[in-house]
């Protein structure tokens, strides 16, 4: 199963795109705070990073009310591609939301 659940703060404004056939697509980074203890028990934190996709009514609902900073659940799948960039291929792994709620 590819379910995907995330809790965080966006950081970085969504950037959309009108594609050739008129769909547009929102692309963001989102960052997770992970809570963990490390060896000698004290309490420690990490961050990470994800890639973002949003399609169809997300991509309005990012646009006007989606700005650095705000908090987001996210639910979606993770979904990888290839692209060539220079003639060089690169590999990503992004999460393409289903659902979001601005909290």
């Amino acid at each position: 199963m590819n379910h995907v659940n995330l809790i965080g703060k966006v950081c970085s404004s969504p950037k959309v795109v009108e594609l050739p056939d008129g769909r547009k697509i929102a692309q963001f980074t989102m960052a997770t705070k992970e809570m963990y203890l490390d060896a000698s028990g004290k309490t420690k934190s990490r961050s990470n990073w994800h890639r973002m996709t949003a399609w169809g009514k997300w991509v309005k609902i990012l646009e006007e009310l989606c700005q650095e900073g705000v908090d987001l659940a996210v639910e979606g799948k993770l979904v990888s591609r290839f692209y060539q960039n220079r003639g060089e291929r690169k590999f990503i792994s992004e999460v393409e939301v289903n659902d979001l709620v601005i909290l």
